[in-house]
């Protein structure tokens, strides 16, 4: 099975661009968004955390799947 580097350095990338949007499109609600995050409780993050993995997830499969 071979690496493809260039691939997984360009996930990478799209996942830091991806990370960013909301810090530039809404910086100043990001401060109360991140307030809120914290007052949750940790199972609460692992469920939220778990879901959006499993939906790429599922995302990649049919696409390459069907690709």
């Amino acid at each position: 099975m071979h690496f493809d580097w260039k691939i997984f350095l360009t996930a990478l990338g799209l996942a830091f661009i991806l990370e960013g949007l909301p810090y530039f499109l809404a910086a100043e609600k990001m401060p109360g968004v991140l307030r809120a995050l914290s007052e949750r409780k940790p199972r609460e993050l692992r469920v939220l955390g778990m879901t959006a993995m499993l939906a790429g997830l599922l995302l990649i499969f049919v696409l390459r799947a069907n690709g």
